[in-house]
């Protein structure tokens, strides 16, 4: 009986080789799995090449919604940005899917998973964290770090050599990672940090000055720090994001240039376009502003530090994260508001911001007159605020420093 391999597969040049590639190399039967967490692919097309380049069973797993509440939700009110840029797009899919992967290899009996990341990235560690995590009796099989291919171009060579229906050419070689929150391109052109990247890299959102001269308004609805209604419609968690998304990208919001700090050592350049994250990330800031105390506020800043660091480094299923998501809800019982963001020429601006658990009190805030804020009380707390300051001034003093 020959070894059963479960395969992540997408389709896309790296996947499509690895697939033909295990069939000529390993007495195996290969079990592809592609999970929809939102990119624009035809599934049906996927399947369909899946079995035509050797795989003897195609699984399609409808990720969205799950994707949506049970990864993205949780970063958003985290807050978590990786390195002040990075919204953690494919960070958080990865371990959603590699825990299907789990599952689909204990339910058909495959003692390995195969994925095509590349021995450079950030992804080996995040999908096979998650299966050591998940099922560490589960082998995990890396190509890139086995085979003789040293380059993309050597991937096209061989697809061309097999026969291997691919969409990548040596013109436009990007590498691309697309969900529901974002996509990402990598490579090519961008392996220069002094190439500026060219406009017809956007896929998700407009280039800034083909978006339009006039702003446009929205209203988002939060509760307990999760997005529910645009505009004052009740929307499903999938719906709003793809809302969003679509107007975001008609107004050239969340693209980034970027260079960050790989996980296993090394940098890397990337464009980013996250058009309705970057949005829902300000609207949710800004509710977070209204709503939190300050000391509250501050020591939640410093755990969406961590909580971006575990995401980004594919520590998911770990008993901190799990320890810091109890936190985060505590702190987002309150964040139920409405927040009003003006999207124009790249910008995602919050206007206005309402709540009933708002902070914010004008009659102690007020700068004409009040009743119930006793100005001269000011001395008193600033004197003793002051005094640390103030003892070492006059010590200072005593031996002739200044």
């Amino acid at each position: 009986m020959s070894e059963k391999i479960v395969l992540a597969y997408s389709g896309g040049l790296d996947t499509s080789i690895i697939l033909t590639w295990l069939k000529e190399n390993y007495n195996a039967e290969i079990i592809a799995v592609c999970c929809d967490v939102g990119q624009d692919d035809d599934f049906g097309a996927v399947e369909r090449k899946a079995y035509a380049t050797g795989a003897s069973k195609a699984y399609t797993l409808d990720l969205k919604d799950e994707f949506v509440s049970d990864y993205i939700w949780p970063t958003l009110k985290a807050g978590a940005v990786y390195e002040n840029d990075y919204l953690l797009g494919t960070s958080m899919a990865r371990p959603l899917m590699a825990q299907k992967l789990v599952e689909i290899a204990e339910a058909e009996g495959a003692q390995t998973i195969a994925h095509g990341c590349t021995g450079k990235g950030n992804d080996q560690v995040r999908f096979e964290c998650t299966i050591h995590a998940l099922n560490p009796n589960i082998r995990t099989l890396a190509p890139w770090r086995v085979w003789k291919f040293k380059s993309r171009e050597d991937l096209i060579d061989y697809a061309e050599a097999h026969g291997i229906p691919i969409e990548q050419s040596r013109e436009k070689i990007y590498s691309r990672d697309q969900n529901l929150w974002h996509i990402s391109h990598e490579g090519g052109n961008l392996e220069n940090p002094w190439n500026e990247h060219k406009d017809d890299i956007h896929v998700m959102s407009l280039p800034i000055e083909q978006a339009p001269d006039k702003p446009r308004f929205i209203d988002i609805d939060f509760e307990a720090g999760v997005p529910v209604a645009l505009d004052g419609k009740k929307l499903a968690p999938a719906d709003i994001l793809r809302a969003l998304n679509t107007l975001g990208g008609e107004h050239g919001v969340g693209t980034i240039d970027i260079v960050e700090n790989r996980l296993v050592g090394m940098k890397s350049r990337g464009v980013y376009e996250t058009p309705g994250g970057t949005i829902l990330y300000k609207a949710h800031f800004a509710l977070e502003k209204l709503i939190l105390d300050r000391e509250t506020m501050y020591y939640k800043n410093l755990i969406a530090q961590k909580y971006a660091q575990i995401v980004y480094d594919g520590q998911w299923f770990t008993p901190l994260r799990e320890a810091l998501d109890a936190f985060v809800n505590v702190t987002s019982e309150n964040v139920t508001g409405t927040v009003r963001m003006e999207l124009y020429k790249g910008n995602a601006l919050p206007t206005a911001t309402k709540s009933e658990h708002s902070l914010f009190n004008e009659d102690f805030a007020t700068f004409g007159a009040d009743e119930v804020y006793n100005q001269k009380d000011a001395e008193g707390f600033i004197n003793l605020f002051s005094l640390p300051m103030k003892i070492r001034a006059i010590q200072n003093g005593k031996l002739g420093k200044r």
